[in-house]
């Protein structure tokens, strides 16, 4: 399915009165709901089922197999993000920061976020929406640029929750 035949199906939709429509094809789920509801807004959610690709195979071990400080630090830096919690992209688009060029960032690095405080914002066709969190915590560390490609389920950010 090609965004032409996506954009038709919104204008069909829109004109239809219905307000909500689900459609699920072997690669593309996609939600679209009309401005039936409160609010009045159009949301559309595209999400691309991901295919699984063949397995790697795996590398014999080198012969010295002592650690060096090198390969014990990723680790560690590992062992640290698990405790925050990972917030990550709904569906796919460009992430924005901002709520437009010349306002301030949504949240920066340090800021404590609450339940239901936006992020940011993702546009997907022409459509801007907003990211909110669906936890309480302070932000570690933003985890992409803004103005970039995200993909559905891509992490944004890493939140500390306690």
């Amino acid at each position: 399915m090609d965004i032409k035949e996506i954009q038709n199906l919104i204008k069909f939709v829109a004109k239809s009165g219905a307000s909500e429509v689900k459609l699920e094809m072997d690669d593309v789920k996609i939600t679209i709901r009309t401005g039936a509801r409160e609010g009045g807004q159009e949301t559309t959610y595209v999400q691309q089922i991901p295919v699984a690709a063949a397995p790697v195979a795996a590398t014999p071990p080198a012969a010295d197999t002592s650690a060096t400080p090198a390969e014990a630090a990723p680790s560690k830096a590992a062992e640290d993000d698990s405790k925050f919690i990972t917030i990550k992209s709904p569906i796919i688009g460009t992430f924005y920061r901002k709520p437009s060029p010349d306002k301030p960032a949504f949240v920066e690095v340090g800021d404590n976020i609450n339940k239901g405080d936006v992020l940011c914002v993702i546009e997907a066709m022409k459509l801007f929406n907003d990211i909110e969190s669906e936890v309480s915590g302070k932000i570690v560390k933003i985890l992409v640029d803004d103005s970039s490609p995200v993909e559905f389920d891509q992490p944004l950010f890493l939140v500390d929750p306690s």
